[in-house]
């Protein structure tokens, strides 16, 4: 798969800012090229080109629990010729690059009310562009040699017990429905009260060439029982998403994603992450943190792989030979992987998880001794022996720091 780069959110001079999208599974494999130059990486679950969030009012609930459309939000529709109505009704579904939004200030997506129904969650597409794995040549030593593969193991359900803040990312792009993955992840604004998501830029914006993804919506715990293909298309709404849909009405990704990310291109790669703010469909009085119980923290002190002994990725892996529909882990020992000369190195690890897993959360032991979140999926090889994700540093933490202030 390929990564992408999301944006930032406008009026702010974070350089971190930047959302992307992908297809389903979005991950990124490399290509045949030098070390100095950008590797090709096919986009798993991925949309749009990276931008910087929009900043959204936030949604208040009314007595009888529905979510309302912000009057500002509605304004802003306007604002670019877009009427709330034909959009839900399906103008949504325009991709001309003339209308397709791409700026900070321009991430859109209203609630369209059972749009991610069953049928569509299961029928979102694994992506379609894959790359040749090729040695990396000239790393100047900053590449680790390559790890050996780490069969990917499937997390015992229900998932809500075993993985309770991992789930699944669901958003269209012009190539159809997609899919990634993604975590809860604490809100340093809402103690015990986040609804924060993580994951990978190129799951929210399309990059270089586009903008951002559509009807981006996450589903903690997706198929918490772990049931087949086959017996999820008998199940009832509730077994497919115990805890809901939840809408992104904030997103927001790095300045690099944004401006350099792309389906076929490596750069950008080390800034490939994502932050979105999301709200439940059907309303409620509780916050996702409180509705799933978990919610991970997040470590931005970037440490050196020499001082992580072990990182567990979770992940939906839906490229061949998986389905999308479980959740597998990978654990092993980081590595470093330069994928461009001038930008920081990435983690990598040993694991078989393919396209889908892009966007998921790589979880270490973090500076109090606790699970925290260190990175996140954003590429890997055709041959889908290893997984890189990028070093989050402080340009990811203000950014993460922008979304949790909205």
């Amino acid at each position: 798969m390929r990564p992408i780069r999301p944006p930032f959110p406008s009026g702010r001079e974070d350089t971190a800012g930047r959302t992307a999208r992908t297809r389903r599974g979005a991950f990124r494999p490399f290509a045949a090229v030098a070390l100095a130059s950008a590797l090709a990486l096919t986009a798993g679950a991925c949309g749009p080109e990276g931008t910087e969030a929009a900043d959204k009012p936030p949604v208040s609930l009314p007595d009888d629990g529905k979510i309302k459309i912000p009057q500002e939000l509605t304004d802003k529709l306007k604002e670019h010729g877009i009427d709330l109505d034909e959009w839900r009704g399906g103008a949504w579904k325009n991709w001309d690059k003339d209308d397709w939004l791409r700026e900070a200030d321009q991430f859109i997506n209203p609630i369209i009310e059972d749009l991610w129904n069953p049928d569509r969650m299961r029928g979102a597409e694994e992506p379609d562009s894959t790359v040749d794995e090729n040695a990396i040549a000239d790393d100047q030593g900053v590449t680790d040699p390559t790890p050996a593969p780490v069969e990917a193991a499937g997390v015992s359900a229900p998932y809500s017990d075993s993985a309770p803040a991992a789930g699944k990312l669901f958003f269209d792009g012009p190539q159809g429905t997609m899919v990634c993955s993604a975590t809860v992840v604490k809100d340093p604004a809402n103690p015990g009260k986040s609804n924060l998501v993580w994951t990978a830029g190129h799951c929210v914006h399309a990059g270089e060439k586009g903008g951002w993804y559509r009807n981006i919506a996450f589903v903690p715990s997706y198929n918490d029982q772990g049931m087949s293909g086959q017996e999820l298309a008998g199940a009832a709404p509730e077994q497919i998403a115990p805890h809901g849909l939840w809408w992104a009405q904030v997103a927001m990704t790095s300045d690099q994603w944004i401006a350099q990310g792309g389906q076929t291109g490596g750069d950008g790669a080390p800034f490939d992450y994502a932050v979105l703010k999301v709200t439940p469909e059907n309303g409620g009085g509780k916050s996702l943190e409180e509705t799933v119980g978990a919610a991970l923290p997040v470590e931005f002190d970037a440490p050196a792989v020499a001082e992580i002994d072990s990182v567990t990725a979770t992940g939906y892996p839906a490229a061949k030979p998986f389905d999308g529909e479980r959740m597998f882990q990978c654990e092993d020992r980081p590595g470093r992987l330069s994928v461009v000369a001038s930008d920081p190195t990435m983690y990598r690890i040993g694991c078989t998880m393919t396209a889908g897993s892009s966007g998921g959360g790589w979880v270490a032991e973090g500076s109090d001794g606790k699970p925290a979140l260190v990175s996140n999926t954003s590429i890997g090889p055709v041959s889908a022996g290893w997984l890189a994700g990028p070093r989050l540093d402080a340009q990811a933490e203000k950014l993460y720091e922008s979304v949790s202030a909205q």
